[in-house]
């Protein structure tokens, strides 16, 4: 058996480590080790206990080629997938050789990878259809279309609306970028959020106006602490994007409230915060879809979103521009009576 100092070394490391000797039973193993493969396993044979043919394969030939050895171990929980790399090397004793089995928890990293391949396909999409869109009109303009005006007219205006389509995915894109960068530093301003509310509705009016909603907004509580720190430019870009769903999506409710409270004593803050609800009573939407909605391009009904002009994008910056505040961003929905979106903001310093 390997001394005591070797199981402190282990005992020491961050990473979950298994040492496996030439008869090929764990000699030893540290509490990440036992967290990660389960407790009372020394002694056993690593085969019962490391079940992955890519594991197995990599310590047999650590074991009998005495050559370091990489792969990967795939672990299956009730809560969630973890994905590791495993480092198998062979490693000298005090009472001969043994094999060092090390887990390194690259979860992280995978899902990293995965969400960047899923953005650059999302983003090649949302450019693409109006992108091939564009180009067919051209050749059409410069073809049979090209001497009928009123055709020429109608694809222009269609032409229009596309590129007006990939001009606002732009903008949110370099939006989401510049919101993410300064995602860490939090904004010190302190700003009343009744007055930024009342501006925003009135930027937007006219388009409530134009599908026959009415905007409403009340103050609860006391109304004498409305302030909070804050950066208005991005919270007004929160803002405009709540109401401006509400009217699109949930326009034919024709009423969209505002409610805006002083709530002194949050227990998300432990402390006082400002509470603003968007309340519409369209036709609202299945809650299963309610962990998704501030993905990157994630819509509930894609192509009623893409119709009303939405990138998919706007509840991502959202969430991004919440998070910079260290608030919350809470979001209900029931089929059939509509929907709530609340931003909870600190009012402390």
């Amino acid at each position: 058996m390997f001394t005591q100092a070797t199981a402190s070394i282990l005992a020491s490391m961050p990473l979950a480590c298994v040492l496996i000797g030439q008869d090929a039973r764990i000699l030893s193993m540290n509490a990440p080790a036992e967290e990660l493969l389960g407790a009372n396993v020394v002694g056993r044979h690593h085969v019962t206990v490391l079940r992955q043919p890519a594991l197995l394969e990599a310590i047999e030939q650590a074991l009998h080629g005495d050559i370091p050895q990489k792969t990967r171990y795939n672990s299956l929980s009730e809560e969630s997938d973890s994905v590791y790399r495993v480092t198998v090397s062979p490693v000298a004793g005090e009472t001969g050789e043994a094999i060092l089995v090390v887990f390194e928890d690259v979860t992280d990293v995978e899902r990293a990878g995965e969400m960047r391949r899923d953005f650059v396909a999302n983003v090649t999409h949302e450019l693409k259809t109006p992108l091939t869109a564009l180009l067919g009109f051209v050749e059409t303009l410069r073809g049979a279309a090209r001497d009928d005006a009123e055709a020429r007219d109608r694809f222009l205006g269609i032409m229009e609306r596309e590129g007006e389509r990939m001009n606002r995915l732009i903008n949110d894109l370099l939006s989401l970028s510049r919101v993410e960068s300064s995602e860490r530093r939090r904004p010190t301003e302190r700003v009343r959020i009744d007055e930024l509310i009342i501006s925003t509705m009135s930027a937007l009016r006219p388009l409530a106006e134009q599908v026959g909603v009415t905007l409403r907004h009340r103050i609860e509580g006391d109304g004498e602490d409305l302030t909070a720190p804050c950066d208005p430019d991005q919270l007004t870009q929160v803002f405009s994007n709540l109401i401006e769903n509400a009217i699109k999506y949930g326009g034919t409710g024709e009423i969209v409230d505002i409610r805006i409270t002083a709530q002194p004593r949050e227990i998300a803050f432990r402390g006082p915060a400002v509470r603003v609800d968007v309340i519409d009573y369209g036709e609202g939407f299945d809650p299963l879809h309610i962990p998704r909605l501030t993905e990157r391009f994630y819509r509930v009904d894609a192509h009623r979103s893409r119709e009303k002009g939405g990138t998919g994008l706007g509840l991502a910056i959202a969430k991004h521009i919440v998070n910079r505040h260290r608030g919350r961003l809470r979001i209900e929905s029931t089929p059939g009576e509509g929907s709530m979106f609340t931003v909870l903001l600190a009012a402390g310093a």
